[in-house]
């Protein structure tokens, strides 16, 4: 890199890295994955890979769905079954503040019975068990940035 206002020598190209700065920190404030900045002909793109986590997996490039779309997507897991997120939303363990959860790690449940809701867009999504079982573990904490396909629940 060149000088402290981040003109490289070899392109000339002058780098505003506060801002790269700062679209780092909002990457890691919103858990995204990536952000792309344009100004005219300038453009600037950071990106980090995701963490890894338990039962995580890479989310699939898909549109956010609509509310009352399919069922939440169901994948097998080591001890039981995980239930992913059908979009990409905000994950809510309850149904209002200060409320208790719907689950708790080993809890009964019926299928049909609601797990988390996720909200997209302003629209609140229940998730719901695709089957009667024991939650085994829960992968996401209250109020967590959820994407498409990510593992939210485990039933077994």
């Amino acid at each position: 890199m060149g000088d402290a206002k981040g003109t490289d020598r070899n392109t000339g190209m002058n780098v505003d890295t506060k801002l790269v700065r700062e679209l780092a920190e909002l990457l890691a404030e919103t858990g995204l994955t990536e952000i792309e900045v344009e100004d005219g002909d300038r453009k600037i793109k950071v990106a980090r890979s995701a963490a890894p986590a338990a039962f995580f997996q890479a989310p699939a490039p898909a549109a956010a769905m609509p509310a009352a779309a399919a069922p939440a997507e169901v994948a097998p897991v080591q001890d039981g079954t995980a239930v992913k997120s059908p979009m990409v939303g905000t994950a809510y363990l309850s149904a209002e503040p200060g409320a208790a959860n719907f689950i708790e790690v080993g809890k009964q449940v019926k299928a049909g019975d609601t797990l988390v809701i996720v909200e997209a867009m302003k629209v609140m999504n229940p998730i719901t068990a695709p089957a009667a079982g024991t939650v085994k573990a829960m992968l996401i904490e209250n109020a967590q940035p959820v994407e498409f396909d990510q593992p939210l629940v485990v039933i077994g």
